[in-house]
Order: structure tokens, then sequence, then C-alpha cells
């Protein structure tokens, strides 16, 4: 149909939030009345400004680019969130059956975690980009060959990786909405089921995600054969976390106005949503803006991904369709984009709260609303502020402006508790208990207000559970 883009080559470049809630039962407290959303001061970065309101602004990072440092200065300075872009496929993951490499998807990884970054992973089971010996399979033994392969990648990520594209572009184009005729799906029609449980099992902290193209627009079969899939799932305890729509907007693919429709009715479901490869022709400036504010109005809009840094990194450079020229130079659609976040809701994603404190009635602040790793947190009087916005992770991590966690310096009785870019370590990992208190994984020690104080500026510690008042926290 003319609405759809044309088919795509199997070789290129690109070839195609982390939310659990802090359980009111845990903390022993009931629903919360947010107030109005606060003002914040505009950010200068996309990360950041993302940030302000619990979300992620990302970017696809190509291994063989990171010694290009014109590419990874723009990449380290705007974006908060890495996915790479061939690095974790199948054919780059397991190119001999049962004999795993992860150089190049290390690298990326590292690189991210190391410039303070989450990652999303791209991808598990797929059509396309599998490596001859997979090619060569089918029945069972394609069946297997799968399940092995999510086995393998997620144990060597377990714990590290924010999300999965577990399954990647299982529908059909056209007006049909079936299934792609592909050779996992000739294994089967259980088989995205399937890939979804093995995911579930090999990593129970990841965040897990069906990812396609040609679903923005509501009315589009392949849309309405993709709702259909996620509400079966979703009604039938098939664990499915969220739905990533990579936005690859064109002129045989145009933005619609109704993205904003679709991605309301998918999180209606119960399910996070993103914009995972977003890049739009000719990189228009109204439509990158109405994609942006479409995520902020969204609760359950975790966060953008654009597919590539500059013009010359996209895997259709002749579009011109990212936020950079290929000079590196920002775009008028980098200016709208950036302008949508600073100008947006600031309304933090569903499940996102304030903590408080039971003792002080004082909330867990970052003073200052500062961003600084190594910032010590404190009590503070409620505000609902971004900087007392925390959300409890499928990690065990407590998040705030989506990218910064919940940190202990140490193991010791004293030991300082502040923020820090996100990074897996246990040390950055609570146990949220039904006392009230909460527990370092790291150290076994409660989330502690020094001293038993109540007052503003009260600082925050780890110190040897006792089951205080001042140990004891609520979501309020």
């Amino acid at each position: 149909m003319g609405s759809y883009a044309p088919p795509r080559p199997v070789i290129r470049r690109k070839i195609r939030g982390l939310l659990l809630a802090l359980v009111a039962g845990v903390l022993g407290v009931v629903a919360v009345l947010v107030a109005p959303p606060t003002a914040h001061a505009a950010e200068n970065t996309l990360g950041a400004a993302a940030a302000q309101s619990g979300r992620y602004f990302g970017t696809a990072i190509a291994s063989g680019r990171l010694g290009d440092s014109a590419y990874t200065t723009i990449a380290g300075r705007e974006f908060n969130s890495v996915t790479a872009e061939n690095e974790m496929k199948i054919d780059a993951t397991e190119p001999q059956r049962g004999q795993f490499n992860f150089t190049a998807a290390d690298r990326v990884y590292n690189w991210a975690v190391q410039n303070g970054k989450q990652v999303r992973g791209h991808t598990l089971a797929w059509h396309s980009q599998q490596p001859g010996w997979m090619q060569s399979l089918s029945g069972s033994a394609l069946r297997q060959a799968m399940i092995g392969h999510i086995n393998g990648v997620m144990a060597h990520y377990k714990g590290k990786i924010a999300q999965w594209d577990v399954v990647n572009e299982a529908f059909a184009d056209g007006s049909s909405g079936a299934r792609r005729d592909s050779n996992l799906q000739r294994t089967g029609n259980d088989w995205i089921e399937v890939a979804f449980r093995t995911a579930r099992a090999a990593d129970p902290a990841a965040k897990l995600c069906y990812n396609d193209y040609n679903v923005e627009n509501w009315t589009w079969a392949k849309t309405q054969a993709m709702y259909a899939m996620v509400r079966d799932f979703k009604q039938r305890g098939v664990p499915i976390d969220c739905v990533g729509f990579q936005s690859h907007f064109n002129s045989g693919s145009p933005y619609h106005s109704n993205f904003r429709t679709t991605l309301q009715n998918f999180a209606a479901l119960g399910v996070d949503v993103a914009i995972t490869e977003l890049d739009i022709q000719g990189a228009s400036a109204t439509t990158y803006a109405n994609v942006t504010n479409d995520c902020l109005a969204v609760p359950r809009c975790l966060g953008i991904t654009v597919w590539g840094v500059r013009d010359t990194d996209s895997w259709r450079p002749g579009d011109t369709p990212l936020l950079f020229n290929g000079n590196g130079s920002k775009k008028p659609a980098y200016t709208a984009v950036l302008n949508a976040l600073n100008g947006g809701s600031t309304t933090p994603p569903a499940n996102a709260g304030p903590v408080r404190g039971v003792g002080s009635g004082r909330c867990l602040d970052v003073p200052g609303s500062s961003t600084t790793d190594g910032t010590q947190l404190r009590l503070w009087d409620c505000n609902n502020g971004t900087n007392q916005q925390w959300t409890h992770t499928a990690a065990g991590e407590l998040r705030v402006y989506g990218n910064k966690c919940l940190d202990a310096a140490g193991n010791g009785n004293g030991t300082k508790v502040q923020i820090y870019s996100c990074w897996g370590g246990d040390n950055q990992k609570w146990r949220l208990n039904s006392d009230g208190s909460i527990v370092g994984v790291q150290s076994g020690l409660c989330l502690d207000a020094v001293g038993a104080g109540t007052a503003n500026g009260t600082l925050i510690q780890l110190y040897s559970c006792s089951n205080g008042g001042n140990q004891r926290w609520t979501r309020t």
C-alpha cells in the first residue's frame, strides 16, 4: 500500500524504562495524590532535558565509530541512553553456533557505561541478520537455536541491560495484519511467546520489549495486529513489559498526528512504550517536535532513541534524517527537540514518586536538583520536584531523573548515600521491605537519616538497621 514504506534490503547499516513501582504494599502506603508539576530550569543537552521528566534521549552507537572523536564528543555530551547499532544482533554475537563473540558489543556497552549512559539491548530474535548456520536450520532445531541464543546473550549481560528488544519485526508489511513469513514464524505461531518467556527466565531484571516499524499509525493493519498480540500476551501473563516503535518516518511511511493515540492505547494495556529508532526524512523540525511531545504526553513513554548521531552516520544518509549535520553542527530539528523537552511535561513517568521518611515527614531529596555524581542525599520538605521523584526498577535500583541511581559510596556505618550514574553495581540496588526499611543489597545496611534527624537538610547515610522512624520510608 502507498502509505507503507517500500521493502528494505536485507543488508544495510541499520537493518532493523526501567520502571517497576515502589509497591504500595511493600512500603505500607496507599495511592498518591500528585501535586501540579513544578517548573524547572532549561537544560542545554538532549539527555539532560529529557531526564527532567524521568525519560531518556538516546542514540544508536556503532563500535567502529568510537575512534572518531567528533562522533564520541557529540554522543557523550548529548545522549543518556545507548543502543548498539548492529553489535548485539544475532550474526555479531553468535557467528558460530554455541560460540559467542561479544567483542564489538562489549566495546559499545563499556563506552556507554563509562560515560554514564544506560544501555538498550537490540535484538535477540529476528528474521534478518541471522548467521549462515542459523539460516540453514528449520523446525525444532531452529527453535532450540533461538532459545540457546537468547540464553547465551542475556547471560552475558545479565543485570546490565535496561531494556531488551526481545523480538524484532515479526509482522508483515501491508494491509494483511499477518505475521511475517519468516523461518522463525515457520517453527510455530508461539515462537514470540517462547522468546519472551525464555528472556524472562534468563534475566528477570531486564525490561522485555517487542520492536517493529510502520506501526506508528493507529489505523494501520500492522499496528492493530501488534496491538492484538500485546493485549493477548498481557491477558495470558506472557512476560512483555514494553513496545518499541521504530519511527522511521519518510514519504512512504509518514508521521501522522494519531501517533500519540497509538502510544496511549498501547500504554493502556499495561506496557511501557518507547520510540526506539527515530529518524525523519529531511529532519523536519516540526515533526521532530511533534514526536517528542507525543512521548512527553504519555506517562508510560520511557524515552526516545534516534538512529545515529550525524546524518553521515545514518543507515540512510541520503535522507539527511538526523539532528546533526555531517560536520557535527546542530540542525533546526535539534533546537526544536530541545525546546520541546525543556518546555514539555514535567510529570514523571508512571510509578515515579517521592519517598517520605516516617519519622520526619520529609522527602528523600537531591540538593539543589543537582545531577552531579557524588551529591549526597538529604531530607527536605516534599514538593513533587523532579529531584524527589524516585522509581524502583526491575534491577532493584532507585532512579531519579531517569539516569541517576541511589548509590552507596561504601559498605560501613556512616557511608554516604548519594546519586551516581547508573551502572548496575550492587551498591546501587536496594531491597524494599514490608517494615518500610530500604536495605542496600551490597551492604545489608539501612537507608538512614543521620542522627535520627528530622529537619530540612538532614543527610542520608547507611547504618545498621534498628527499625527507627529515621530508617522507615513510605511512598507518598
